[in-house]
């Protein structure tokens, strides 16, 4: 029995892991290109003829940048991902197909075509690799590029563009039906469990932004933008634990609830809840009713409001809706709250939130100890072997996107380096750009397989609260000596 439970853990893990690494592809054609979407959506509020300081001259970069440079560069960075520069190129030729080829911005189709003709490149040149002639390389690999993508641009053009113009229109209008019939809120159902799964910039960026910038386009702002980024059910879950909690959560949640709402970095919620899976009810709850009250009043924003920040939020927020966005925020987080407490009261929380003080004494006896085994809460499992201090020069903190939770981890981790004297280079990255050179790499215990995969030569630290570990003064030890 025990073996075939173990069987089911190592499927279920490996589908998460798989779910996890197709999110990232996902988000990861729009994550590097956020700056630009926010230009749009700057533009869009402050100048189109509704927006905060109507301007009929500088609206007219309105329209190109969402039909031609916005796809461009997912198409763009998609190609970089499978084939490097050269699929950059090829999948900018290629999206420009989908692009001319259709009325409406053309996301989902440079989502599709980037990588595809990224791909097609790359299987070419694995296939004349080392068969070319010396002195013919550039002609080979410039009119292989030009051709190949030539021709996919035209396919793009007569076959893809439309096709997925229809499947675009189909869903903007399946969305439309959800909001008519007042269903929209139950998307949340989903969307607050696959966050707390570490899906939340595949969820936003991979899933909802596409279909919500075509939206925006037309009607000058879209509900879409504010499904998963809402800080409101994660606030609520934050203020609980520092009213009603115990323990080390109690102490952490109001740094944890600041950097949360202010900073947008959501990920630093999610091991409140994963301490006490319980809670998953309170951020749905609060998630539902947000979205909900965002509905009832019309409520919408330009731009992706990446981070998910109220200053974001206020910076992308439309002329005259400023209210129904702080409404709908305020809601979430009242309701949140409010459930968040009832369980933390009513349950065996508790015991949950001693275990965070009981995993921090544990790890403290084990500083000296050469192996770290599994704590719980705050602290997970150090993978063995252990590198030996003089052999450690960098240590990489890795998340989903590599710019929330794992910035702040390794901003913290340098601080306390550096006080400690200690010389060895602190970096944070996205888990797919993990550098060959990582002796060390700390991740979320949920994302651990996943940069175990990518960097198999490296020691993996897993843990499950970035702002506060015990593991930080473990490390800082362990190399000190």
């Amino acid at each position: 029995m025990d073996t075939l439970a173990a069987k089911q853990q190592a499927s279920t893990d490996g589908v998460r892991v798989k779910v996890q690494r197709f999110g990232r592809f996902l988000s990861g054609m729009v994550m590097p290109n956020i700056g630009a979407f926010i230009a749009w959506g700057l533009i869009t509020a402050l100048f189109i003829p509704t927006g905060w300081i109507p301007s009929e001259y500088l609206a007219k970069l309105v329209g190109p940048m969402i039909t031609y440079l916005l796809p461009l560069l997912i198409g763009y960075t998609g190609g970089t991902m499978v084939h490097g520069t050269r699929g950059g190129v090829i999948g900018a030729v290629t999206t420009m197909g989908v692009v001319i080829g259709t009325d409406i911005p053309m996301f989902l189709g440079a989502m599709i075509v980037g990588p595809f003709a990224a791909w097609v490149l790359k299987q070419f040149d694995r296939s004349i690799e080392g068969k070319i002639k010396s002195g013919f390389e550039m002609l080979v690999n410039n009119f292989s590029s030009g051709i190949i993508g030539g021709i996919l641009a035209v396919l793009a053009y007569a076959v893809v563009g439309p096709a997925v113009q229809v499947v675009s229109k189909l869903l903007a209008s399946g969305v439309q039906v959800l909001v008519d019939a007042g269903l929209l809120p139950l998307a949340n159902v989903l969307i607050e469990p696959g966050k707390v799964l570490f899906l939340n910039n595949a969820i936003n960026h991979g899933v909802l932004s596409p279909i919500a910038l075509e939206q925006a386009s037309k009607t000058g702002k879209s509900i879409l933008f504010m499904l998963e980024s809402n800080p409101g059910p994660g606030l609520g879950v934050l203020l609980a634990y520092w009213l009603v909690g115990r323990g080390a959560a109690k102490l952490s949640a109001p740094g944890a609830a600041i950097i949360h709402f202010f900073g947008g970095i959501h990920e630093i919620y999610f091991p409140y809840i994963l301490m006490n899976p319980r809670l998953i009810l309170a951020v749905i709850a609060g998630g539902v009713t947000g979205t909900f009250t965002f509905s009832l009043f019309g409520a919408g924003l330009v731009a992706p409001p990446s981070p998910g920040s109220i200053f974001a939020y206020i910076a992308m927020a439309p002329k005259g809706g400023l209210l129904s966005i702080f409404t709908g925020v305020i809601t979430a987080t009242i309701v949140s709250f409010v459930v968040a407490a009832l369980l933390l009261k009513t349950g065996k929380q508790a015991d949950d939130e001693d275990s965070l003080e009981q995993a921090q004494a544990k790890m403290k006896e084990m500083k000296q100890k050469p192996s770290t085994a599994a704590a719980s809460a705050t602290a997970v499992a150090v993978e063995t072997p252990l590198k030996a201090a003089a052999d450690v020069r960098k240590i990489v903190f890795s998340c989903d996107a590599g710019m929330g939770s794992s910035a702040m981890g390794a901003s913290i981790l340098r601080k306390k380096m550096k006080e400690a004297a200690v010389d060895v280079t602190v970096i944070n990255t996205a888990i797919s750009e993990i550098p060959d050179d990582a002796d060390i790499v700390v991740t979320h215990k949920s994302l651990t397989d996943r940069a175990r995969n990518q960097a198999p030569k490296a020691e993996h630290i897993s843990i499950e609260n970035f702002m506060k570990s015990p593991e930080y003064e473990t490390l800082v030890n362990r190399l000190k000596s």
